[in-house]
């Protein structure tokens, strides 16, 4: 390699992951956790006496495995007076029967049986609309199946929502990964989060395209929900992380997002293939667009890969020992986000050490992703299947 193209890849590395590690270090002053419940008792209340209602909504498709963990975690919720809502969207395992046992043991528990799906609407986004129509409650909050939620979560949530005087806020839960197909990619979803989303324009601005959720863990009010258009104004959509915040911000309204490690887990899939399939199912509404995605590219190429690629030079000889401080501070900007991303959410060690090899499965995906929607090519999820229009 050139001596000139030598010095434009580390430079450019050395822009790039000192770049992207100043966003994340900024951003995360701004990604806060909610207000501890001691706080919320400062006036000697106890816990059972701050109470507020709220509609618990769950979409569940085939969640047999999860659902009664969820169910069991939201009825020992302290604080709040809560009705838990599962609708039931064609299952064709055993969750209906399982949310009917408890709606039989607890009164506050109801199955809904979803209709069938319209044209036009995706599943999710129609399931959880459905559930809308049936809160009976201000607050609400959409959950997924697969999220355990703490004692406190619904009361502290509710309580964020009503101090930031937001209209939407969404947590983020404690990722739970096993599998080192999980590892690889899942802890990804805190890194891009931090490291891309301008923390400073979601906050404070209507930005649209500053806005950002995760779908596992929604609150809003019912009025807020009703002026936005809620998941009908998204019907089509598979990725409500992103597109129902955007809704919100288009009627002009206010969202916001919060660490919700303490309050809630979540273990997303449960293999390489189930994370790949999910990933590649929320990209196309993602990165995977022109002309973001080769920016996006180039930028995680030079922020995450081409250091340790430099290192592996310096190491073969291949580049000049003069290049090692700047190799090194590259190197050690590239992995501070993701070793502070370990220790804060997702303790997904292993992996971490293979940060390059995430990175570009993460790409790969979101190439695929384009390519597939460029060529008119849908996607299947939870065994349906859903047309991509093309960008």
């Amino acid at each position: 390699m050139s001596t000139f193209a030598t010095s434009i890849i580390i430079w450019s590395s050395l822009a790039a992951s000192s770049f992207v590690a100043a966003m994340f270090l900024i951003n995360l002053l701004f990604f806060r956790k909610t207000k501890s419940l001691g706080g919320l008792l400062s006036e000697g209340h106890n816990t059972a006496s701050v109470t507020c209602e709220v509609s618990v909504l769950v979409p569940a498709r085939n969640e047999a495995l999860r659902i009664g963990p969820l169910l069991d975690s939201v009825l020992e919720s302290q604080g709040v007076r809560c009705e838990i809502c599962v609708l039931d969207d064609e299952s064709q395992d055993g969750t209906a029967a399982i949310v009917q046992d408890y709606s039989q043991r607890h009164s506050n528990v109801r199955l809904l049986k979803g209709a069938s799906i319209p044209a036009g609407w995706s599943g999710k986004q129609f399931a959880c609309y459905q559930l809308a129509q049936q809160a009976t409650h201000e607050e609400m909050i959409f959950l997924d199946a697969d999220v355990h939620l703490s004692k406190n979560a619904l009361l502290r949530a509710v309580d964020q929502r009503r101090r930031s005087e937001v209209d939407l806020l969404s947590g983020f839960p404690r990722q739970r990964v096993v599998s080192m197909g999980e590892q690889l990619l899942i802890p990804l979803i805190h890194l891009i989060l931090l490291c891309f989303l301008p923390f400073v324009l979601m906050r404070w601005t209507r930005m649209v395209g500053a806005a950002a959720g995760c779908g596992q863990f929604f609150l809003t009010t019912k009025m807020a929900y009703e002026r936005s258009g809620g998941h009908r104004s998204i019907k089509q959509s598979l990725h409500d992380g992103i597109m129902l915040p955007r809704a919100y911000r288009k009627s002009g309204l206010k969202t916001d997002l919060c660490d919700a490690s303490d309050l809630a887990t979540c273990r997303m899939y449960t293999s390489f293939e189930e994370t790949w399939s999910g990933l590649l199912k929320n990209a196309s509404e993602g990165f995977a667009k022109m002309p973001l995605l080769p920016v996006v590219t180039l930028l995680m190429l030079f922020a995450f890969v081409c250091p340790v690629l430099c290192l592996a030079g310096l190491a073969a000889g291949l580049i000049e020992a003069t290049w090692l401080p700047m190799v090194l501070w590259s190197c050690a900007m590239s992995y501070l986000p993701r070793i502070l991303c370990c220790l804060k959410f997702d303790r997904a060690w292993v992996a971490c050490l293979f940060s390059p090899i995430s990175i570009l499965l993460f790409l790969v995906i979101q190439w695929t992703a384009l390519i597939r929607k460029s060529r008119g090519r849908g996607v299947q999820w939870r065994q349906r299947d859903y047309a991509v229009v093309p960008s």
